[in-house]
Formats: structure tokens, C-alpha cells, sequence
């Protein structure tokens, strides 16, 4: 079950005796606690901590009935620490161990209390990496638990669909590009953004939020600079790329950063020229084919990339940004020197 087919649930009222919310991904799950708490009278919501309080307590408070709160919310926090502790080094050997355990769990569920929906917190473990087999013991432990939702992390994406409709959800208006770097800028994390993006609305009223709001208004800003400087030089706009250049070295930031992402937006514009595409929506058709996402602002990019620059030039583009990311990395020269003339090349 995904987090939206849950909502849709929570909207007809049609709630689960129990429900196991697994992994880290935090806009999500606040979410949809905030639909599954407001679907619940007040004064008939629990929360349990299975740091603090064993599986049994909780499922004891699961089956009590109550006058006053026929239909309760109980919140299940830490549901990691109901797995019993392996038994050996190897976190398979505890299979059986676990079954014994979880036994309470499946007694609750044969018979769960009518009105009462439990909902179990797993937010420990991703779903890649040395977190995956830890996370599939926490599955198998709750398997009796009829609904599982997987809050896995957005994709930049869908990151950047959902920052669009929190943006028209608040009111205001935001330049296509900034609203790009506010993305990028903060990771695609998505309760970030969601943070942000109520400062914005703060501040913004009738006025448009521009580059330069997210670069003063946003935490790491300095990360939109980048950003700006890939805009320009993709651009073909020397002007304006040495004034950010200038404001990124003074700020002594990460210049290799930009020539990864720079990286990035030339070979994109080099395979659309090669691919004969002829407009931005050809653009984002044509890598989101090949499997690459890409929101139309993005794809406008990569197209103003391969206006401004002929095949021959995203090549030597490609060239001197190599020269480039090496020199920076040369005791000698200054880094100033090297970007500057990686500037006055590639806009030559």
C-alpha cells in the first residue's frame, strides 16, 4: 500500500485494525498523521514508545474498552525495538525467536477491537544498503500486521511535483527556476522544502519569489549560487557568470560542485543535439523515455544549453570542464584564475 492509497482510506473512513508505516521518509508519515489524527475524536488518541513500553502493554491497551472513546488512534513509536535480540552475530538465526514473539501480535489481530486502529512507526531503516536486511526482519516480525505502507524518499522528481503543489497550496508565486534550485538546493527532501516554502509564503505576498529570495531567505543557500552559475554558463552569458562566480569564491564554496553539475547539463544538451530534438518538450520526452526524470523548467535548460552551443562546442565544453575540475585540484594556480578562464573559454 502506498501513502496516497492510505489517505484515500482515511478520507472514506475505511481504517485498518493495524498498520505498519516502514521507513525513514518523514513529510509522508507526517502526513498521514495528520489525516489518521484528525479522522479521531479529541481525547481518543494514545502513543505508546516500544522503546519504553513492551508490544504486550500495547496490545493490552488495544483491546480495552472505553465509554467515552469507542474509536481510538494508538501511535506506536520505535517499532523496531519489539524485535527480539538476535541470538548469534548472523540477525537470521532469530527467525524462530521472533515468531514466539510476534505471536501476541497475531492473537491481537485475529480478533482486533472493533474502532481501535493501530499504527506502527518504523522509521529506523532505509530500503537500500546495510539498513535493507534489517528492515526485512522488521517486516517479518510484524507480517501479521494487514496493511504495510513503505515511505521510501522521494525522487527528485517527485520531489519537485509535490513542491509544486505546496507552492499553489500556500498561494504564492515562484519563478520555474527557483523553485528548481529550492529543490536541488535542499536535497529533494521534501519536509524541508515543505518548511521553506511556508517562509516563503510568508514573505512573499503579491510579489514573485525569485533566485535572489532563495539565495537570502533559504538554508544553504549559497548551494542556489551553484546553481545560478550552471543557469549562466548554460546560457552562454559571460556577464552574469562571472558576477556569481565572483560572489561564489568570496564565499569560498565548493567550485568542483559546479562543474559536476555543469557536467551533467552538457551531456544532456549534447545527446538532445544529437537526437535532432527541437524543443523543450521534445527534451523532457526524450529522457523521460530513456528512463531520466525530468520536470519541464529542467528541460528548458538543456534546450537554452543546445541553442547556445553547437555540437562542437558542447564537445570542447565538455573538454574544458575536465581541464577545469583538474586545475582546481593543482596546488597552483588560484582557483579564481583557473574558473575565470574556464569562464572567458567557454563563453568565447
Amino acid at each position: 500500500m502506498t501513502a496516497a492509497q492510505l489517505l484515500a482510506r482515511v478520507k472514506k473512513n475505511d481504517l485498518p485494525a493495524a498498520v505498519l508505516l516502514l521507513g525513514p521518509e518523514v513529510y509522508q508519515k507526517r502526513r498521514l498523521k495528520e489525516a489518521l489524527t484528525a479522522a479521531f475524536p479529541e481525547g481518543s488518541i494514545g502513543e505508546h514508545d516500544l522503546t519504553e513500553t513492551p508490544l504486550a502493554a500495547v496490545v493490552d491497551d488495544a483491546r480495552a474498552l472505553s465509554l467515552f472513546a469507542p474509536e481510538r488512534l494508538i501511535w506506536v513509536l520505535n517499532a523496531e525495538a519489539a524485535l527480539p535480540r538476535p541470538r548469534s552475530s548472523e540477525e537470521d538465526g532469530d527467525a524462530e525467536g521472533g515468531s514466539a514473539h510476534g505471536a501476541v501480535m497475531a492473537d491481537y489481530l485475529r480478533n482486533p477491537t472493533p474502532g481501535v486502529t493501530l499504527v506502527f512507526e518504523a522509521a529506523r531503516y532505509d530500503f537500500e544498503g546495510d539498513d535493507k536486511r534489517k528492515q526485512e526482519r522488521v517486516r517479518k516480525f510484524f507480517a501479521t500486521v494487514p496493511e504495510v505502507v513503505e515511505l521510501r524518499r522521494l525522487s527528485a522528481y517527485e520531489a519537485r511535483g509535490e513542491a509544486e503543489n505546496l507552492v499553489r497550496a500556500a498561494g504564492f508565486r515562484i519563478d520555474s527556476a527557483a523553485l528548481d534550485l529550492l529543490v536541488e538546493a535542499l536535497g529533494a527532501d521534501v519536509a524541508r522544502i515543505a518548511v521553506e516554502i511556508e517562509k516563503l509564503a510568508l514573505y512573499a505576498g503579491n510579489r514573485m519569489v525569485g533566485l535572489d529570495e532563495i539565495a537570502a531567505l533559504v538554508p544553504d543557500a549559497r548551494a542556489t549560487t551553484i546553481f545560478a552559475l550552471v543557469n549562466a554558463l548554460g546560457r552562454r552569458d559571460r556577464t552574469k557568470s562571472l558576477e556569481v562566480l565572483d560572489t561564489l569564491t568570496k564565499e569560498g564554496e565548493y567550485l568542483p560542485l559546479a562543474l559536476a553539475f555543469l557536467s551533467t547539463q552538457f551531456r544532456m544538451a549534447l545527446v538532445a543535439r544529437e537526437a535532432g530534438l527541437k524543443s523543450s518538450q521534445q527534451i523532457q520526452g526524450h529522457f523521460q523515455r530513456i528512463g531520466v526524470p525530468m520536470w519541464s523548467s529542467r528541460a528548458d535548460q538543456v534546450y537554452q544549453t543546445v541553442a547556445k552551443f553547437s555540437k562542437a562546442q558542447l564537445e570542447n565544453g565538455l573538454r574544458l570542464i575536465f581541464q577545469a575540475d583538474r586545475g582546481l585540484r593543482d596546488a597552483r594556480p588560484d582557483d579564481r584564475i583557473v574558473m575565470e578562464r574556464f569562464v572567458l573559454e567557454l563563453t568565447a
